[in-house]
């Protein structure tokens, strides 16, 4: 069905009665991945090079991402009326929300940097692989809603030495705030801009994850606490 072009009024009245997803709350980057305290590595620097192997799995926060920008995308871009919704909107919606998009970012940087790449469906897989270093891959998304138009996303990843004892983490954080999407009835064009400003905060996100990549992969690892931002425990 061809999507009809309809005024700005008529698409929020159908937007005030969808249900767009949310983002999930946030947990540690190392919530269901290690079951005890984690040490500090001995090296200053994290081995690299065509030579170094590295395994990689997932936080619960990147698999929880997945399925929420899935859903979002899902919702965005047909759910709340696709008949409603100009074309260009629609379009926008599903483009900016793209669920691979930070881990498939993140996996390419990380083949540059590293000789065998291989993503370890869980730390049982990749203990047995015995990688030369191993990294936790967190991503996380917030887009906006009917009720929010703050969007932001944060991508890091955690290096681990083959004994998996603390190295280093690299990591990219971007975030804006627009004013609410559908306010002062902006024409359509606008309304695309700010759903393209979606994807524009996890483009700058990943390349200020792919410059602290660099960063940390030429330079000594500082010497300092990891810290799991959600319950304030010291881990090492």
């Amino acid at each position: 069905m061809k999507l009809a072009l309809v005024s700005t009024l008529t698409i929020t009245a159908v937007l005030t009665g969808c249900s767009i997803p949310t983002a999930p709350t946030a947990v540690s980057s190392l919530d269901g991945i290690f079951t005890e305290p984690v040490g500090r590595s001995t090296a200053t620097s994290i081995p690299n090079g065509r030579t170094v192997s590295l395994g990689i799995v997932y936080s619960r926060n990147t698999q929880t991402n997945r399925a929420y920008l899935e859903d979002y995308q899902a919702n965005a871009g047909t759910g709340f009326g696709q008949s409603l919704l100009v074309q260009s909107i629609h379009d926008a919606y599903v483009a900016s929300s793209r669920p691979d998009m930070a881990v498939d970012w993140v996996k390419a940087s990380l083949q540059r940097q590293f000789g065998a790449v291989t993503v370890y469906p869980d730390m049982q897989s990749l203990k047995a692989a015995k990688p030369d270093v191993v990294a936790i891959v967190d991503s996380r998304s917030q887009l906006m809603t009917s009720r929010s138009s703050d969007i932001k996303a944060d991508v890091s990843v955690e290096f681990y030495d083959k004994n998996f004892n603390y190295i280093g983490t690299a990591q990219g954080h971007d975030a804006k705030a627009l004013s609410p999407l559908w306010a002062d009835f902006k024409p359509s064009e606008e309304i695309v801009a700010d759903i393209n400003e979606q994807q524009n905060v996890q483009v700058r996100a990943l390349q200020k994850f792919d410059q602290s990549l660099s960063n940390l992969l030429t330079r000594p690892t500082d010497k300092v606490s990891m810290i799991d931002n959600t319950s304030g425990q010291k881990l090492y």
